[in-house]
């Protein structure tokens, strides 16, 4: 495996002498988010991270290795390529590593590739889950098997709009994965602050989740899902940003669009839609997310 992994020297460091570190994906800066703003995201992401006291791990596929934690000049690589870079699933990686090519991973890559390194706090955007019509299609993202395989904690602001939102949290559940509030008990909407569905538990301080992520682990548990909700000076309505999203989601049938097609597409024509507002909600969320799993690492490092 060591052949496949290359871990940055900061973060290697920080791994050694029991500091703290957050892994970042890289998706969202290929496929979430239009050039220069996704490079802009990405390193005030580590940035905010840093001020945190923690260590930023962005995880991405260059040259036959997965590259745990980036230069930034790697960061501006994958941001300037964006679409030309792999969208990279669990079931990507070989072809991708094989071939030499560039990959962005997903939420699930970037878990599996932190538990490989042993990185256990991860932040995000939101998670991918089941899509809306999975019942004919069967479109279940490779994120929700992931938290059962990798010991990883996700935090992020909630599942994907442009989802299954119930049919995601039933899902879940069948694989043991709790779903944490942090500081709310509804799920958050990804755009919007809070849904009308109930997370498992809420808990109100890092400090309680950090108690929460020892024990999941020394209990040989696996993944965990932290909802965060988005500030709410950048929480969109709920029923306008979703009448968006329903108008997308028509859109996206019209041009029979499937798999790894349908989520950037769909960010895209509801940030079009919004006239940018959602582009905007979604970058403050990301930084939000950074800040909180911050404060998690720290404190899970001071009780491990």
């Amino acid at each position: 495996m060591k052949r496949y992994l290359e871990i940055s020297p900061e973060v290697q460091d920080a791994l050694l002498n029991n500091k703290p570190i957050v892994a970042l994906e890289s998706t969202i800066i290929a496929h979430g988010m239009p050039y220069p703003e996704n490079v802009e995201m990405a390193k005030q992401c580590e940035q905010i991270v840093r001020s945190y006291g923690a260590t930023p791990a962005t995880i991405a596929i260059i040259g036959g290795k997965i590259k745990v934690g980036l230069t930034e000049d790697q960061i501006e690589l994958i941001g300037k390529k964006g679409k030309e870079v792999i969208k990279t699933s669990r079931r990507d990686l070989s072809y991708v590593l094989s071939q030499g090519l560039l990959g962005a991973t997903t939420v699930t890559t970037t878990m599996f590739a932190s538990s490989l390194a042993g990185i256990k706090i991860m932040a995000t955007g939101g998670i991918g889950g089941v899509h809306r019509g999975a019942e004919l299609t069967f479109d279940i993202s490779a994120d929700l098997d992931e938290f059962g395989m990798s010991g990883v904690a996700v935090v992020c602001a909630g599942i994907k709009a442009i989802l299954d939102i119930p049919k995601t949290l039933e899902y879940l559940e069948t694989k043991g994965v709790p779903v944490i509030g942090y500081q709310t008990k509804y799920l958050p909407y990804f755009y919007s602050a809070s849904s009308e569905h109930l997370v498992d538990y809420t808990l109100n301080t890092p400090e309680e989740i950090a108690c929460l992520l020892k024990t999941h682990w020394d209990l040989g548990l696996k993944g965990v899902l932290i909802a965060n909700p988005i500030p709410a000076e950048h929480s969109m309505d709920p029923v306008l940003i979703n009448q968006a999203i329903d108008k997308a989601i028509k859109e996206m049938e019209k041009l029979n669009l499937r798999g790894k097609e349908q989520t950037p597409y769909l960010l895209k024509t509801v940030k079009d839609l919004t006239a940018g507002k959602s582009l905007a909600s979604n970058i403050a969320l990301v930084y939000n997310n950074c800040k909180l799993a911050s404060q998690i690492a720290a404190s899970y490092d001071n009780i491990k």
